[in-house]
């Protein structure tokens, strides 16, 4: 396990960063994170002529700040991630899955405004700076995996240490083909869906931002989304889970939300702007090691065979207008065992239950 946690810190370090001399890195790690990544990260950042600092934080005691949140601790945490836009070049924030219910009892409203208070600086950071974002496997993660943790452990590695530059280069006739798309068409259990790309770009990621990474994404053109789409990947937000989400699109916006849950709290989320009706991103997962949810949205928005529409803030690199202070990834696996997907780009089948049909994508099957 110690060689792939060395790889996996070079592939973040000289492949996803490219940490140059004197570039001053942040890296945030959560207390339960192992040490010994970080350690290489250290090593390598330096041995680069980088300037490495860690910020270690605590999601229990961060949760006691959001469940009392008020004007002057907003204000106070709005000042210190102005800092660090202002003062580091590059950000690797590790994070660890502990307790999916853990924002339960946050202060709602005030950490609302909290995401509002902090969208532009959130802009840049993530527009204008380098950053890598990464779940390291935790034994909830393994339980919900159904896994023993070492073997969770060892399976999550290597989805995270993926050979990204042959992805990249397989990923290259399906952008080219995207951004030659009008009509996209979703059919499925509980789905039927259409929307158009014409003029948007459409985005690689293979190892630069995500860790596990692997997809590829544009966003619709705001108001031409319409129709129904089922997801059936749980999605945890704020201290709930959310099972079997079907959002019904007429003209672009979110005009029914339906699950299996609370759906009061579902519809407040699309509640908390006027962007959080639309669709900020459309992508498609094509990570071969990643197959089955778990609950963690940087792993399940990869699985391949699987699409996410996801409503609020659009990227930059894909902007399609739509502003939110929300960003919330919701996945549709379309493999044959959850229920099979048919995708259609112009009226042309591009996906079958997962899997590419067209000769030019078949390499992103393997």
């Amino acid at each position: 396990m110690e060689n792939k946690i060395v790889k996996l810190a070079d592939i973040i370090v000289n492949y996803s960063l490219k940490v140059e001399k004197d570039e001053r890195v942040l890296i945030m790690m959560e207390t339960m994170n192992p040490k010994n990544l970080v350690k290489h990260l250290i090593e390598k950042i330096y041995a680069n002529g980088g300037v490495p600092t860690v910020k270690i934080v605590d999601e229990e005691l961060n949760s006691l700040i959001y469940e009392n949140l008020n004007e002057e601790t907003i204000d106070t945490i709005v000042k210190g991630k102005k800092f660090e836009v202002d003062n580091y070049d590059s950000f690797i924030n590790i994070r660890c899955n502990v307790n999916d219910y853990e924002g339960k009892n946050f202060n709602k409203e005030m950490y609302k405004k909290l995401g509002s208070s902090t969208l532009e600086i959130d802009n840049v950071r993530i527009n204008q700076r380098k950053w890598v974002l990464l779940n390291f496997p935790s034994s909830l993660d393994a339980h919900k995996a159904k896994m023993t943790t070492p073997n969770f452990i060892d399976y999550a590695l290597d989805a995270m240490t993926e050979d990204y530059p042959k992805m990249y280069k397989s990923l290259l006739p399906l952008k080219e083909l995207m951004e030659k798309t009008d009509k996209v068409r979703i059919i499925g259990k509980g789905t039927d869906l259409t929307f158009s790309i014409k003029g948007m770009p459409a985005v690689i990621c293979a190892g630069e931002s995500n860790i596990p990474d692997g997809e590829i994404f544009t966003a619709p053109i705001k108001e031409s989304v319409n129709g129904y789409i089922t997801y059936n990947t749980p999605s945890p937000y704020q201290g709930n889970i959310y099972r079997n989400i079907k959002l019904t699109f007429k003209d672009g916006q979110i005009q029914n939300a339906t699950c299996d849950g609370d759906e009061e709290e579902l519809n407040k989320i699309f509640s908390t702007d006027e962007g959080s009706r639309y669709i900020g991103e459309f992508s498609l997962g094509v990570n071969p090691k990643i197959l089955y949810p778990t609950g963690d949205i940087l792993y399940d928005e990869k699985i391949f065979g699987s699409i996410h529409l996801t409503p609020g803030r659009c990227y930059h690199d894909a902007d399609n207008g739509n502003i939110s202070s929300i960003h919330w990834d919701l996945v549709a696996i379309g493999r044959s065992e959850y229920g099979g997907s048919e995708i259609y780009f112009d009226d042309e089948l591009i996906r079958k239950d997962g899997y590419f049909v067209k000769e030019e994508l078949k390499d992103l099957n393997k």
